[in-house]
């Protein structure tokens, strides 16, 4: 409990709060590692503490009080630093114009007044308190410094790990405060709906961003010096290899935020300043998005539910990184999802798990690629098959061919805008007769912020955005335009959630004649704009006269779209 134990039991015993018989009796029983006779003692209410402090405070001339932290004048406590206090456990209880007294648990620590007179720089008196009324105070006065960037509320915080590895301890009491830190940073990202946490060591800092709604935001970072503790235990928990810091690894954590199961992809990639994490959050919520949530007009939305339906060929759905592609088919097999159907998927990774569906996993270190994978699934005779991407000659080989057998197929592509799907193909090798005989239809999309609901109000578009309308305009209800004011619901940002914008290039006859001819992608453009296919861009537009977006938004989203 203090130091020089022994000391202390000669007092105790010399003023009879002890019989020799009863420290006999402790030094003879088993000890835990690290306790004292003392400790023992008081466990066994042979002493109290109370009886122990009160004693040495008038052995060495203190005064023994009680603290309470709602009655230190908030004037006194600035005297210490948060660090100082923590570094020594000492709580200021009241001071003069050059002197102040604190209160401290151990009398017998010499050393820590001295420290402090010569930290403070000033004169420093000490009274003596109980241990845990001490912590108590120096806990609420000075709390942790990440408490006050993410708050201290500990019973808002319900983040449990599920089905760890070996590498997934919880560590000891010293490690508890960046274990709460790390679940931390998870629970805020959960509440303010990030999609990403970006964990970013910087030269002097250590940064920490959400992607909220498709961008980036930077939040109050914790210090530089909790770095390696926080990535540490990241690594940890997503079962990396915390010795390897050369070579970049990705991991999975599943956890449970406040009732709700969320898987994290984790991704490590080493930086000059240290390794720099990403957690992609999987919110299985999110599965509940039908085809309608997506952001579809209704025309399009008729096309791409008949599409949905066909018996055979192939589907696919082009867009960059993190433009909602694999949520999309996630959608359409979800509607498609029937008992008398079998759904097969092949995906790298596999990222939500949906009842009903027979969900492959690449694992390419075991040779099971996406070709391998197709390649056994077609034999178990699916109706359905999606495959996560198709990214060489022999994957997409398969795909066309399992069309052309009778097979609905989806997949995705990264390609710019729709048409550009079919280049794409010819490109990676795909004879041009195939993807004229199964391709049904290619659609690009995007995603745009959506206005908040709490905040959405009307404004009068200038004539520089209605020139930007173009023929739209004349859609927007007596010249007026919606955007997002901003409040707490959308933490002051004006929008809330994303929608699709699309553009659905349908493959018939015609189209199939210029593909067997290798017209370019211009030619294929400009045909499938006289059948009435509308480019991102326009469908954007409409949707800002919907008053579903901003007319910045989409103008973000389709810089590169020709109209």
């Amino acid at each position: 409990m203090t130091s020089n134990d022994d000391y202390v039991l000669q007092l105790l015993l010399e003023q009879s709060y002890v019989t020799p018989e009863q420290v006999e009796t402790v030094l003879s029983s088993i000890k835990q590692e690290g306790e004292t006779t003392l400790d023992i003692l008081i466990q066994t209410g042979a002493v109290t503490e109370d009886d122990v402090l009160a004693m040495i405070a008038t052995q060495f001339g203190m005064e023994y009080v009680h603290v309470n932290a709602d009655a230190i004048d908030p004037a006194v406590k600035d005297v210490i630093p948060n660090e100082v206090a923590r570094k020594y456990g000492v709580v200021p209880v009241y001071r003069t114009e050059d002197s102040v007294t604190v209160a401290l648990s151990d009398p017998m620590g010499y050393d820590t007044v001295d420290s402090l007179r010569y930290v403070l720089k000033m004169n420093v008196e000490a009274v003596v308190a109980p241990r845990a009324e001490v912590k108590a105070a120096v806990d609420k006065l000075y709390p942790e410094e990440f408490e006050t960037l993410y708050g201290a509320d500990d019973s808002s915080i319900d983040v449990s790990e599920k089905a760890k590895g070996d590498g997934g301890s919880e560590g000891s009491d010293a490690d508890a405060p960046v274990i709460r830190l790390v679940s931390m940073i998870i629970m805020e990202a959960c509440k303010v709906r990030a999609s990403d946490i970006h964990l970013e060591p910087m030269e002097r800092h250590f940064r920490v961003r959400y992607r909220i709604d498709g961008v980036l935001r930077q939040m109050e970072s914790p210090p530089k010096r909790l770095q390696a503790a926080i990535l540490s235990r990241v690594k940890i928990m997503s079962n990396m290899k915390i010795s390897e810091k050369r070579i970049p690894q990705d991991g999975r954590i599943q956890v449970k935020v406040q009732g709700r199961d969320l898987d994290l992809r984790v991704s490590s990639v080493p930086t000059n300043h240290g390794e720099s994490i990403v957690m992609r959050i999987l919110d299985k919520q999110n599965l509940t998005l039908g085809l309608p949530q997506l952001g579809f007009l209704s025309d399009d939305q008729n096309k791409f539910e008949r599409l949905i339906k066909l018996p055979d060929g192939v589907l696919l759905v082009t867009g960059p990184t993190g433009s909602g592609k694999t949520t999309t088919l996630y959608a359409c097999l979800g509607q498609i999802n029937l008992p008398d159907r079998k759904i097969i998927t092949v995906e790298d990774p596999v990222e939500y798990q949906m009842s009903g569906i027979n969900q492959v996993q690449v694992n390419r270190d075991v040779g099971l690629d996406f070709t391998a994978a197709l390649r056994s699934i077609l034999r178990q005779a699916p109706n359905i098959v999606m495959i996560g991407e198709i990214r060489d000659h022999e994957t997409a080989d398969i795909a066309m061919e399992a069309a052309l057998t009778g097979h609905l197929v989806f997949s995705t592509l990264h390609t710019n805008d729709a048409p550009s799907a079919v280049t794409r193909l010819l490109d990676i090798g795909v004879k041009p007769f195939l993807v004229a005989s199964a391709v049904r239809a290619a659609m690009a999309q995007r995603l745009v912020r959506a206005i908040c609901d709490k905040c959405r109000a009307e404004y009068t578009p200038t004539d520089r955005e209605l020139k930007m309308l173009g023929s739209i305009s004349k859609n927007v209800t007596n010249a007026k335009m919606y955007k997002g004011t901003g409040c707490p619901a959308c933490s002051q940002a004006g929008y809330k959630g994303r929608k699709g914008i699309f553009e659905m290039f349908q493959i018939d006859d015609n189209i199939q004649r210029l593909i067997f001819d290798h017209s370019p992608v211009t030619v294929l453009r400009a045909r499938a704009r006289e059948t009435g296919m509308r480019t991102l861009r326009e469908d954007g537009l409409l949707k800002v006269a919907s008053g579903m977006t901003t007319l910045e938004e989409v103008l973000r989203a389709t810089m590169g779209d020709a109209d």
